[in-house]
């Protein structure tokens, strides 16, 4: 059986004892010390480290099995392991999230069938590798979850679909709304802390970050520790002021947008408008796009307030579209006259609370950003250059070389404008036009005199620098004059 020894800087934690691969002697033998470092490797005479699942900023996890079960069923190991030189207030604050994650896991997790159970929470002491001096390490034991990760679940499946982002963000909400409802705060949703079992079920991790709050809603004891992961963080959690339940309604949505575009959230935000920009990258329905845009709004306060919320404002386009029906013979017959009418000064009462409106579910068309209208302008010049040399070449006629030109350009931009052509193939089509212009032996025969093919290569180069520019400048009139009118 191979060990892994849990002790930080260890020079060759790989153990390897084949007398363990014996179940009898695996329940019964008492220790096993690291061949390298002296380590006792059966965590509290009864854990048993088989290899490391990732380490962190605070500590570092383990797969293991608990050889006090009949299956010896396989768990996690935390141990703490603050990285860096940290002060002494900072290995206390360190010490006391480690400890509240063990004691949230043991609150919430046999309470919900989506947050890991706790196992067991406990400290060992043993010699330091330094002469007279002696280790504390802590560790926490949690229930393993046999599954993927949505951070490894994107890299090898790619971007996830509208339906996929609903069934992660409905989930997810639940759990939330669990947690929040127990006066706790999560702070660190990211794809790498949604776990996806091999059965299907979606489970939160990683509670090491949680920060209880008041009835208020707001952080206790004022500003909150600055514990959070990059881009995922609403502006109030990078300032270390007061989280709230809506801060990991925050990082939920950009979680959805990571897993809906397969981009970088760093790439999807603009820190100039203070704006996320990610509708181009994978359009969805209006309902789905309002709701993370809310979402993802940098004033707490302008966020859903609960997750339960977030929940309604997504079971609305659920609602189905109800068909108006053809009135039958019966409804189309006048009713019969009443001798005494009802007056008209009397009101007719209105439902106070109308069901919500059906909303659409189709994915909207999606918006051309700068960059994609830049670059059409780059290769419609680029393009236009090309096919006006060789029409020139090949059609003796000019007017029939113009008209032919028009219409191919035409149906270029067309196809450009419906997205039937993108990206790659405005490269494919140009490098195309350009081999051919360069090599057929009828189109080498250019009308203007001495033209060589780098005159040709450079007059489609000034022709897309000038689309270029003639695309910005009327893109700066257009905005100019819409805040104008």
């Amino acid at each position: 059986m191979k060990i892994h020894c849990t002790r930080p800087g260890c020079s060759y934690p790989h153990n390897v004892f084949a007398d363990l691969d014996n179940k009898t002697t695996l329940q019964t033998v008492e220790q096993k010390y690291c061949t390298s470092c002296g380590m006792p490797l059966i965590l509290r005479g009864r854990y048993i480290p088989l290899r490391l699942l990732g380490q962190g900023g605070f500590g570092a996890a383990f797969l293991a099995k608990d050889r006090d079960t009949p299956t010896c069923r396989q768990c996690v190991v935390k141990q703490f392991q603050p990285t860096g030189d940290l002060t002494p207030k900072q290995l206390e604050i360190a010490q006391n999230l480690f400890r509240r994650e063990a004691e949230v896991l043991e609150r919430l997790g046999r309470s919900h069938p989506q947050i890991p159970d706790l196992f067991a929470f406990f400290s060992l002491s043993t010699p330091s590798l330094q002469p007279g001096k002696e280790d504390e390490f802590f560790y926490l034991v949690q229930e393993f979850i046999d599954g993927q990760d949505l951070e490894e679940e994107l890299k090898s499946k790619g971007q996830f679909s509208q339906a996929q982002v609903l069934e992660v963000l409905l989930e997810i909400l639940k759990v939330l709304k669990f947690v929040h409802s127990h006066g706790q705060i999560h702070r660190d949703i990211k794809p790498s802390n949604i776990m996806r079992q091999r059965h299907g079920r979606l489970y939160l991790l990683d509670f090491g970050a949680v920060k209880e709050v008041t009835a208020a809603g707001s952080a206790s004891g004022g500003k909150s520790t600055r514990i959070y992961s990059g881009v995922f963080a609403p502006p109030e959690q990078i300032r270390g002021s007061q989280v709230y339940p809506s801060t990991d309604l925050y990082s939920l949505a950009v979680t959805a947008i990571t897993l809906l575009t397969g981009q970088n959230p760093e790439t999807l935000y603009d820190s100039y408008s203070n704006q996320w920009l990610w509708i181009n990258y994978s359009p969805v329905s209006d309902n789905l796009e309002a709701v993370l845009n809310r979402m993802l709004l940098p004033v707490p306060e302008q966020r859903f307030q609960s997750a339960q919320e977030v929940i309604n404002a997504l079971n609305r386009a659920k609602v189905p579209q109800v068909k108006p029906q053809t009135p039958s013979l019966s409804a189309q017959i006048p009713p019969p006259q009443v001798q005494n009418p009802v007056p008209a000064a009397i009101p007719v009462p209105q439902p106070v609370n109308p069901p919500p409106a059906p909303i659409n579910l189709q994915p909207r068309k999606p918006r051309f950003s700068l960059l994609e209208v830049l670059s059409g302008a780059a290769f419609t010049g680029f393009e236009g250059a090309l096919l006006f040399i060789a029409l020139g070449s090949l059609v003796s006629s000019v007017e029939l070389g113009i008209g032919l030109w028009g219409m191919i350009m035409g149906g270029l931009i067309f196809a450009e404008f419906r997205r039937i052509i993108e990206k790659i193939d405005l490269i494919l089509i140009a490098g195309i036009t350009l081999a051919a212009v360069a090599f057929l032996p009828d189109l080498r025969d250019f009308p203007l005199e001495n033209m060589i093919i780098g005159d040709v290569i450079i007059t489609a180069i000034v022709s897309g620098a000038g689309a270029i520019a003639t695309a910005a400048l009327f893109r700066l009139i257009y905005q100019l004059l819409s805040r104008w009118l």
